[in-house]
């Protein structure tokens, strides 16, 4: 039987498509990219995160959420931490961070080459089974040339994704805390009018009694009986609206079946006795927003992908086309075969697109990430000195609603009992003042709250995950459970 050898023509596109074949290890981890996001993410809000891949990592996950809400009175902190681990909208962002890493693995992995083989003559009666063999392998030059350049913006894509995913999850942080934010409010809400409506009540009640003995006329009594029914109609709009206001917030925490059954506190902790002045708030908001990061690593990315059309301009496919033909030919009764080597150069001709268009193209995808990112940065800066203004604006007005108005309608209703007592006013008039305080009561608990989200506001416009960016608690006080069992 006759050996044939393949020709070093053969074997060239085998070793030029072999080059460059080492694979960095961060791309082919398992959680590639994960751990940049999670200590990111903990050196911006202090919480932990996880990124579940298997059956028994969310089952785990599942235990522990499980025992952190169910039939428990969470704090800010605790809703923020579940939806961390709960929430699959943030497990599909850390998915994302995944598949740019396999992408830049395969960028980083030479094209295969393409083996052909052929046989001519089959069944050539003179030659036994065939005439002639044809092998030829083809390898793609072009890729190769530009592999490294197709690494490099597969790789800051890969960064980017890394970012994207952390402000993601800043974003759900700073949701979740509003969310929760909102709901205790609400149920504060609905505290003061249900002890406004108990008040309402006993004046309904008195004017009705009044009424049947002639001491009050049909306008009076109607004053009150239609005071009471507003105040009824707000009373179960606040309860629905706090029932809302509770079930984002179960969205956010990704809260299902009995996981549902936990409870916040029935109101928001007391204002912290002071707040200090944040400085530099510009500055730190361009070191640390996560949004402007993305934007920048966009601008590195279009000039990645300028290099790389550059590098393509004139030559879109270029490949290299090597291999064998064996011949055997009959003459006299014996045999002959003849093996002739061959190589190919395969490459398409710039006759009509010459690549001005696609190089025009790629400049203006840059000018246009260098653009967006100017346009970032000035936004990141109004938002953080509109963060702060509000942060600090709305603490005074709070502490103006607690010190300044609440004290006065409780000495009006002091004075009132006081007048009562020595029969100087009449029910009516103290009912009135006794309404007009929980009113009050009741703008200071909406300042209050104003106030936190402000707080959340302020490190968002920090570090990202605001509305702006679209994170994070807020700075001073931290939130926790509120008295009471609930809801």
């Amino acid at each position: 039987m006759r050996v044939l050898k393949i020709p070093m023509a053969v074997s060239f596109p085998l070793l030029l498509g072999a080059c460059a074949t080492a694979i960095p290890g961060i791309y082919t981890e398992p959680k590639a990219g994960f751990a940049a996001v999670s200590s990111q993410t903990s050196a911006a809000i202090g919480k932990r995160t996880a990124f579940a891949q298997t059956q028994a990592e969310n089952v785990a996950l599942k235990k522990q959420v499980h025992g952190m809400v169910h039939r428990k009175t969470i704090s800010a902190d605790t809703a923020v931490q579940v939806a961390l681990l709960n929430n699959k909208g943030l497990q599909a962002s850390y998915a994302n961070v995944g598949l740019s890493a396999a992408e830049a693995w395969q960028q980083s992995t030479p094209e295969n080459p393409v083996v052909s083989i052929g046989v001519l003559g089959i069944g050539a009666a003179e030659l036994g089974v065939y005439r002639a063999i044809e092998g030829m392998i083809a390898t793609n030059i072009l890729d190769a040339k530009t592999r490294r350049q197709r690494v490099a913006l597969a790789d800051v894509n890969f960064r980017a994704a890394q970012l994207s995913a952390v402000n993601d999850t800043l974003t759900l942080a700073n949701e979740t805390r509003q969310a929760w934010i909102n709901a205790v409010a609400a149920f504060e809400a609905v505290s003061y009018l249900k002890r406004a409506k108990a008040t309402s009540d006993a004046g309904s009640e008195l004017a009705r009694k009044l009424g049947e003995t002639g001491a009050l006329n049909k306008a009076g009594q109607a004053r009150e009986q239609a005071f009471n029914a507003e105040l009824a109609g707000q009373l179960a709009q606040a309860r629905l609206d706090a029932t809302r206001a509770k079930e984002d917030l179960t969205k956010l925490m990704g809260l299902w079946g009995t996981e549902v059954n936990y409870f916040v506190p029935d109101a928001l902790p007391a204002l912290p006795r002071s707040v200090g002045r944040v400085t530099n708030i510009e500055g730190r908001a361009l070191r640390n927003r996560l949004d402007l990061r993305v934007a920048k690593l966009g601008l590195e990315a279009q000039a990645a992908a300028f290099g790389l059309t550059d590098q393509t301009r004139l030559v879109t496919d270029l490949e290299i086309i090597a291999g064998f033909e064996t011949e055997r030919e009959a003459e006299d009764g014996e045999t002959e075969t003849e093996t002739t080597p061959q190589v190919e150069l395969e490459f398409a001709i710039p006759i009509y697109d010459t690549g001005k268009a696609r190089m025009r193209k790629a400049e203006l995808a840059y000018l246009q990430a260098a653009n967006v990112l100017a346009e970032k940065a000035v936004n990141v800066r109004s938002e953080a000195r509109g963060a702060e203004t509000a942060y600090h604006a709305s603490y005074k007005i709070a502490r103006h609603y607690r010190d300044v108005l609440v004290p006065l309608r409780q000495t009006v209703e002091e004075e009132g009992l006081l007048s009562y007592n020595g029969m100087i006013t009449n029910t009516f008039e103290l009912l009135t003042d006794v309404r007009e305080k929980l009113g009050a009561s009741l703008e200071a608990a909406n300042a209050k709250r104003e106030f936190y989200m402000a707080q959340a506001d302020l490190t968002a416009a920090i570090y990202g995950g605001g509305a702006g960016s679209g994170g994070a608690g807020g700075e001073g006080a931290t939130l926790a459970a509120g008295g009471g069992a609930g809801h």
